[in-house]
């Protein structure tokens, strides 16, 4: 009989008396001080010892009863019946430590917060909070986001979603680009996909069993001539290719409009950031061109912030039912938190003033990036937009040379060759020019054109 069993009792605590004690009896097990088969004082002789009612322990022994810890036998008295096989560790929280916080990051794809109204911020934060909590998802998106998505469509990228097509809420580009590959693909269809290209894409079609393949970029984009009939679908950016920078011509969209409508295969056209045009008005969407074969896909995520977490997507009816059945099916529907967000700073014209805003304080940024890396003879390829410049290398080992010096003074480069889906046939660095602040970025970029042009250097010698 374990009679000197330590059983540690608070009186002032707000847990009942017999609560500790099970707590106490119960750690004792896990601990292994108490082992199957031991014997417990009785009720009586235990709340003697404790100095408490006989119905303290009672009620403790009825509780560690029930839960399978102990065992009476009649005349014999209360055994311990279980224990655990390995004592139980605390539950570890894994931090998620990002191992470049402390370089100055140039990588490419990331929005220009220093350029959002904080006001306006706060003011959306507050409006969308003051709504009442939803009891039904609405797997669509939010009425709301969804007017003013049509209405940012119409007003910055001429798309006109009428009859014809419908927009859709979603996670953001990759999580709609699952969507479509559960619902319009098969496992084993083939994907047309941009060489270098959008890797999360790629890794969204794969995990849905999708066959992905990579075709050449040139200086117009995805060269549409090289597309096999076979495909089932084609995933660009006509906009700003990712990563090398091209904007798709006319003629090239035509072309590749009347692939889709030949061979029967659809056009998903990621328009990343086709918002952030400096030099000429954008292109007309693919989707303005040709609802019927194009899906258009749309995020907040580098044009406002990450953290609203929300995007759209405008197709047919067909595709966009399609979708919808599918988020029954598996019970998911984009969280409606940031959809609130973005329909209220929209609602009063803070989206429109933040483009307007976005569209004046970037190219500075640019500038500067394009005329620290001139002063080292570095020349720039892609178009006057979005938030990236690509400085190519003539090979891989001046990529590495470039991207490992630059690390070691606190600065991350993002190399091209990471970015291809076969053998890399363009080496180089994506800068991109919107996440450090103003400050950072100017400090950041005399570094960076140094590294890169003693990577050219010594490669010529």
């Amino acid at each position: 009989m374990l009679d000197d069993l330590p059983i540690p009792l608070d009186r002032t605590a707000a847990e009942p008396l017999s609560v500790q004690v099970a707590d106490a009896l119960r750690a004792a097990a896990t601990d292994r001080v108490l082992r199957i088969g031991d014997r417990l004082p009785s009720s009586r002789a235990l709340a003697q010892r404790l100095g408490v009612s006989r119905t303290v322990v009672a009620a403790a022994y009825d509780q560690l009863h029930a839960e399978g810890w102990l065992t009476g036998k009649h005349g014999s008295g209360t055994y311990l019946s279980t224990a655990p096989a390995t004592a139980p560790t605390t539950p570890t929280i894994h931090h998620d430590t990002n191992p470049n916080a402390d370089l100055l990051d140039l990588s490419p794809g990331a929005p220009c917060a220093e350029a959002v109204n904080s006001a306006a911020w706060r003011r959306a934060w507050r409006a969308a909070g003051d709504q009442a909590p939803e009891t039904r998802k609405n797997r669509a998106g939010e009425p709301d986001f969804r007017a003013a998505v049509a209405d940012h469509l119409l007003r910055h990228r001429g798309l006109a979603a009428g009859p014809g097509s419908v927009v859709l809420a979603t996670a953001g580009a990759s999580s709609a680009v699952a969507e479509l590959a559960a619902t319009l693909l098969r496992p084993g269809d083939t994907v047309a996909i941009e060489n270098p290209g959008y890797l999360r894409a790629v890794g969204a079609f794969r995990a849905a069993g999708i066959e992905v393949l990579p075709i050449p970029v040139d200086a117009d984009g995805l060269r549409v001539d090289l597309i096999p009939a076979s495909v089932r679908a084609v995933y660009c950016t006509p906009a700003h290719q990712f990563p090398l920078g091209a904007m798709m011509p006319a003629s090239r969209r035509v072309e590749l409009i009347e692939f889709a409508r030949t061979t029967g295969a659809f056009v998903i056209e990621d328009d990343y950031d086709g918002e952030l045009r400096y030099d000429t008005a954008p292109l007309p969407l693919l989707a303005s061109m040709a609802p019927d074969v194009v899906v258009h896909l749309g995020t907040t995520s580098k044009i406002i912030a990450t953290t609203l977490g929300v995007g759209w997507l405008v197709a047919r009816p067909d595709i966009t039912d399609a979708v919808l059945t599918h988020r029954t099916h598996i019970g998911s529907s984009p969280s409606p938190a940031g959809q609130r967000v973005l329909s209220e700073f929209a609602r009063h014209g803070d989206l429109a003033r933040h483009l307007r805003r976005l569209r004046r304080v970037v190219p500075p940024r640019r500038a500067l990036v394009v005329d620290e890396l001139a002063r080292h003879g570095l020349p720039v390829i892609g178009d006057d937009a979005g938030s990236h410049v690509v400085v190519e290398l003539p090979d891989p080992a001046a990529e590495r040379h470039a991207v490992d010096t630059a690390r070691t003074r606190g600065v991350l480069l993002d190399g091209l060759a990471r970015h291809h889906l076969a053998e890399p046939h363009h080496f180089g660095v994506a800068i991109g020019y919107t996440a450090l602040t103003s400050a950072d970025l100017a400090r950041a970029m005399p570094i960076a054109a140094e590294c890169l042009a003693q990577a050219v250097a010594d490669r010529r010698r």
